[in-house]
């Protein structure tokens, strides 16, 4: 005889109804999972690495209203979305100093990658081929130029500073040449060291010294200190050899910086890099529409409008805001970058909306790095083109071309 008490109805109700999850034992995996944006993996980087690394990278200069201001500039723009217009298939690929690239996003170049995973630069590097974006090396990698060459198949740039050293900065941009790197990028924003008043105060330097105060943030953070003591020591992998230094003590960036950079460089220094470097050449840090129309008449590329992510001069203008003016000012003859502030591929529409070729990253993947190393770089690029497709579907632009300045608030 059939059992139909209440309990066994209710029993096959519920079997009918509830799913049970299978167990899933990839730990890295189901945190992504539950990471829906770049400032969830800040905040999960946060936890995982010690405070000292985390203001390192999270910080910016003196009252940090650059840093904020960065961020905030992009969420003051709104859009104008148009709607009943065709997106059933969406394009975001562009081109880039004559390369095709997926979505309009580049790699900027960090210093001291290594510090958050002990991969680093080759990790980055990775997840960018595999991405099919351009990626940046820092002259203060810990990985070197040639590692970095052979870590991914994408496009790279490498990144030079003036050192007081000209032979130095021959030297380090023929190895990116033989190397098959793409561009060279020139910060032009360091003639002096900004004070990041984060690092002061906790007395950070580079590789971190050992003290009591370290050894407790390291047994608060074991994972990161196991990957940290176990991985080769951490040395600007670029200049060892050379009599510059290489990190292998411990040393302030702001000492090394003001004793190896050259606060004499000049717009005329560009005419030496260009005997040096025949391809194609972007200047990073350009921050007013003035300096923007000296740059594109000294044949470049590319300008990076940028103000260091808001860790030089505190109070510079935001990066995004200048798009427009200077886009104005220097016609269409060089292409715009605009780095800083970025968090969504909503900024990045919003960019290139203003008149920017493309927009660039540099917190938001060693957010990534540092929350789950290279596959958290892949999920910071996944969700970035995501919501870039997102946006200009919902924005009612089908391509990077069908993303115009009608589609955003006038600039104020």
């Amino acid at each position: 005889m059939p059992d139909s008490t209440p309990l066994r109805r209710t029993l096959d109700n519920l079997r009918g109804v509830l799913r049970f999850a299978p167990l899933d034992a990839d730990v890295v995996g189901r945190r992504l999972r539950r990471s829906a944006s770049v400032a969830d993996l800040r905040s999960i980087a946060r936890r995982r690495v010690p405070r000292g690394v985390f203001d390192y990278v999270d910080g910016g200069a003196e009252d940090e209203r650059s840093l904020r201001h960065n961020t905030e500039a992009f969420r003051s723009i709104t859009f104008r979305p148009r709607v009943l217009r065709d997106v059933s298939s969406i394009d975001p690929s562009t081109t880039l100093l004559g390369r095709r690239l997926p979505v309009p996003l580049v790699l900027s170049p960090t210093g001291f990658t290594r510090i958050l995973h002990s991969e680093g630069e080759l990790a980055v590097a990775r997840a960018a081929g595999r991405a099919g974006l351009p990626y940046a090396l820092s002259t203060l990698g810990t990985r070197s130029i040639e590692e970095v060459a052979a870590a991914g198949d994408g496009p790279k740039w490498f990144q030079v500073y003036v050192w007081r050293d000209r032979g130095l900065v021959r030297d380090l941009i023929e190895r990116a040449r033989d190397a098959h790197y793409e561009a060279i990028v020139l910060t032009v924003d360091t003639a002096a060291f900004g004070k990041r008043e984060r690092d002061v105060r906790r007395g950070f330097t580079l590789p971190p010294t050992v003290g009591p105060g370290t050894l407790l943030d390291g047994a608060l953070h074991p994972t990161w200190t196991w990957d940290f003591v176990r991985a080769d020591p951490i040395r600007f992998a670029n200049v060892m050899g050379r009599d510059v230094g290489d990190g292998a003590s411990p040393v302030s960036l702001h000492d090394y910086t003001n004793s190896q950079f050259d606060p004499s460089t000049t717009w005329t220094d560009l005419e030496w890099l260009r005997d040096v470097w025949a391809g194609p050449l972007v200047v990073k840090g350009i921050q007013t529409v003035a300096d923007a129309r000296i740059a594109a008449t000294a044949g470049v590329q590319a300008l990076m409008l940028s103000n260091h992510g808001g860790r030089q001069l505190d109070t510079a203008p935001a990066p995004i805001d200048l798009v427009a003016p200077v886009r104005d000012a220097i016609g269409d003859g060089v292409q715009i970058i605009c780095d800083g502030g970025v968090r969504r591929g909503s900024d990045v529409v919003k960019a290139v909306a203003r008149g920017a070729d493309a927009a660039a990253i540099g917190r938001a993947y060693l957010y990534g790095l540092g929350a789950a190393g290279e596959r958290g770089v892949d999920h910071v690029l996944g969700l970035l083109a995501d919501e870039v497709r997102r946006t200009m579907a919902l924005c009612g632009a089908d391509t990077v071309a069908g993303i115009t300045a009608d589609l955003v608030s006038a600039p104020t």
